[in-house]
């Protein structure tokens, strides 16, 4: 119980990797629509033929819960459409539907780490009063209440949290076990298995993580910075990318770049996953809604090899893993023209109970005590890796900052300028968006 509760306490406000700046937690899934399941959706219906229109990136984490939407809550002159896209096409339309007045979408999926700044700028319904109206019908009190704090911001609510993703650490057991080696628990000790593993001839570049330069290397970063107990701002939105913790992140970062492929930087989850079903890698860390379908026969020779653990430290003095917690949940967007009310049914019926169980282990829903070793493959490395998370900073300026230093940070990784130099152009950016 001890360990239950402290690992809900590690996501309490929980803010992370989110649209406009998160990496797609899961996009581009191999899985289909077997975790689907039929639940009560039961709203009043409106007197004429209507269509909702649901956004959500596609992936073997999301899928069952839109599924579930779409399949239990289409019936009478109601249809629930949801289209299949990607985690970029997610984030365009995103910011497309809530520019204007009137919107495409009437549901949409969104993130802890983009909920201050969506509230400040008041674009999505506050829930609070449908939340209470609701949570007896469709049993919401069960949804983890820190993961609820993680979707509130100014004591409102405004997602319904549907499941979390964090870091998880995949790695080849056979080889591990073949060479003798220790599951890392740090940068240094991943980097010495890698050496061990490149001292063999098994593989070139066996460690490999999403660096896309579009979107997951400041994942990346941040994360690196959170092992260290620091963030690109403070709670009170104080940027903080020429401190020391800043330089040692970036310097860490520069010490693994040479175990990974040299176009690590066009690399998002999907091809990261391609290099461990393929075995030109031994080591990736990716969020957990990856996992699952590693261990699928149909994706890979090598599902059988693939075994799983918390992220690492930094270092040994690092005080925290190497972990970001994402919260997925659904929103109103302020401009929808629909009946708030069936909406919202909507949204509960997706997070349900009986929905929530059909999609583990894809997924770590929601709901608490729901994903253990028992049932997930990646379940107790999911848990220790929430155990070990830094505990989020909360500033409506953290999503922009998050964007608006990724181009320089390319530049250090990529060397064409001094991480001394990076730190100062990122300082100077990220306080260039208060000013």
């Amino acid at each position: 119980m001890a360990t239950t509760k402290m690992r809900f306490l590690a996501l309490s406000a929980a803010v992370a990797v989110g649209a406009l700046a998160l990496s797609g937690c899961g996009a581009g899934s191999r899985t289909g629509n077997a975790n689907a399941t039929e639940v009560t959706c039961d709203y009043t219906e409106p007197e004429s033929a209507t269509t909702v229109n649901v956004l959500a990136y596609n992936s073997s984490a999301i899928d069952p819960f839109t599924d579930t939407m779409v399949s239990s809550c289409t019936k009478g002159d109601v249809t629930v459409k949801h289209d299949p896209i990607d985690f970029g096409g997610q984030v365009t339309k995103t910011t497309a539907t809530l520019a204007g007045d009137t919107g495409t979408y009437d549901i949409i999926e969104t993130y802890g780490f983009v909920i201050p700044s969506l509230a400040t700028e008041e674009k999505l319904v506050p829930l609070n009063d449908l939340y209470e109206k609701y949570a007896a019908d469709y049993g919401l009190d069960e949804i983890s209440e820190s993961m609820r704090t993680g979707m509130s911001y100014d004591g409102n609510l405004y997602a319904l949290p549907m499941q979390a993703q964090m870091f998880v650490m995949a790695y080849r057991a056979d080889i591990f076990e073949d060479l003798g080696l220790e599951v890392p628990t740090t940068f240094p000790e991943m980097m010495e298995a890698a050496d061990a593993i490149k001292a063999e001839g098994l593989m070139e570049y066996p460690i490999a993580l999403p660096w896309l330069a579009t979107s997951d290397v400041s994942t990346s970063f941040q994360a690196v910075m959170n092992s260290l107990g620091a963030d690109f701002v403070t709670d009170s939105g104080d940027v903080t990318l020429d401190t020391p913790d800043a330089q040692e992140a970036l310097e860490a970062m520069l010490a693994l770049q040479p175990y990974m492929d040299p176009q690590v930087t066009t690399f998002d989850q999907p091809k990261v996953q391609q290099q461990m079903y393929n075995g030109t890698a031994a080591m990736s860390i990716m969020f957990s809604g990856r996992m699952n379908d590693l261990t699928l026969p149909e994706n890979s020779q090598l599902s059988d090899s693939f075994a799983f653990a918390a992220p690492p430290k930094v270092s040994d003095a690092a005080e925290y893993s190497y972990t970001r917690l994402s919260i997925d949940g659904w929103s109103i967007p302020f401009n929808t023209k629909l009946d708030h009310d069936m909406l919202f049914v909507m949204m509960a019926s997706a997070v349900s109970e009986d929905a929530s169980t059909a999609s583990v282990p894809a997924a770590y829903p929601a709901r608490e005590g729901m994903v253990t070793a028992d049932n997930s493959p990646y379940g107790e490395a999911a848990n220790e890796s929430i155990a070990s998370a830094m505990p989020p900073v909360v500033a409506p300026n953290l999503a922009a900052v998050s964007n608006e230093i990724r181009p320089i940070l390319m530049q250090v990784i990529s060397g064409q300028i001094s991480v001394e130099d990076g730190m100062t152009q990122m300082q100077a950016a990220g306080e260039a968006l208060a000013g």
